[in-house]
């Protein structure tokens, strides 16, 4: 996967999130972020691949978020690998 598309995975997900009245208190509880925020930390690499981060925690969430956009369902992890880098692969 090309870094291009992760980040659109990422900010597809964040949009996601925000438009689910459930998940996006928990979300911005998790991470500390405020909604104010956001804007100005979307763009950032490490922010999307903790959206991503969240998004995996649940297969429920996963799979929600990837029937409606359309993305097979290993792709949210997959993005969050390729925007964390190397220092988020855990091979145990």
């Amino acid at each position: 996967m090309k870094r291009e598309q992760a980040e659109v995975i990422a900010l597809q997900a964040l949009g996601w999130l925000a438009a689910n009245d459930e998940l996006w208190p928990v979300f911005l509880g998790s991470s500390g972020a405020a909604a104010e925020d956001l804007r100005d930390r979307a763009g950032e690499a490490e922010f999307q691949a903790s959206v991503l981060e969240f998004l995996t925690m649940d297969d429920g969430w996963v799979t929600a978020f990837c029937d409606g956009a359309g993305y097979e369902y290993d792709a949210p992890h997959t993005a969050m690998l390729m925007l964390a880098g190397p220092s988020r692969m855990n091979w145990t």
